[in-house]
């Protein structure tokens, strides 16, 4: 079935007023604005959704960000309110803690604390300014398990989590956003390399697969699956044991 951008974003715009209403009535949506297509459209609909006095964007930079000026281009384009905040000493000092107390941080350590670190500001905000946290990941990132778990995986509410990356972009261009923060080439700010590079293929092949279920070529269909099934417990709510 075709993706009706407009229909969805009607649909969502009234889906999110309904959970405000009943999570959270008269408070804030909570948004980190990273710069790229799932914040930006986010914030979009939050502020179409709740009026933008209602949306608060937190810019996070970790230190130096090449690409802040995109965030601050959404921030001006909505016309919400936003704060900047500096995580760079945060993710300093608990490296350092961790070098202190005789712990060796892996790579993956090291890319994953800002985002955590970034969530806890995010829940600072949210818990002093009234306000409920959005989460900001799609599907097609979800699916394999390409969002950092009690970072950039956590939040309130996901208005992004059953769309693939190429139904946001559309959803995007529905809201009128400005081409070059929908279309630009996603990238976790991370590691240097962009989602497609580390992942080994394009959105567009997972996409194809996931609303689809074909893949022409074995081994991306493969690596799809294995990283699908490697990282579903990011998705499942924590095991409990029942006595």
């Amino acid at each position: 079935m075709e993706f009706n951008a407009k229909k969805v974003k009607e649909s969502l715009i009234q889906w999110i007023r309904d959970w405000f209403e009943h999570n959270g009535k008269n408070c804030n949506a909570v948004i980190g604005i990273s710069g790229g297509k799932d914040s930006s459209v986010c914030a979009a609909l939050c502020a179409e959704a709740l009026g933008k006095d209602r949306v608060i964007g937190v810019l996070m930079p970790n230190g130096q960000q090449a690409d802040i000026e995109d965030s601050r281009l959404l921030v001006r384009h909505l016309g919400i309110r936003s704060f900047t905040m500096d995580v760079s000493g945060a993710v300093g000092a608990i490296r350092a803690e961790l070098y202190r107390s005789g712990i060796q941080a892996t790579e993956q350590t090291v890319i994953n604390l800002p985002p955590r670190v970034r969530m806890a500001v995010l829940y600072a905000v949210s818990q002093s300014a009234n306000g409920r946290v959005i989460n900001t990941c799609n599907l097609s990132e979800d699916w394999v398990g390409y969002a950092t778990r009690y970072g950039d995986s956590a939040g309130d509410v996901s208005l992004l989590g059953r769309l693939t990356v190429q139904e946001v972009k559309a959803l995007g261009h529905e809201l009128g956003l400005p081409e070059n923060l929908v279309d630009k080439t996603p990238s976790d700010g991370l590691c240097g390399s962009t989602d497609e590079q580390k992942l080994g293929f394009s959105y567009q092949v997972l996409d194809q697969y996931i609303r689809q279920g074909t893949c022409e070529d074995k081994a991306v269909k493969a690596r799809i699956d294995a990283l699908h099934e490697r990282n579903r417990f990011k998705l499942e709510l924590m095991p409990v044991f029942e006595p």
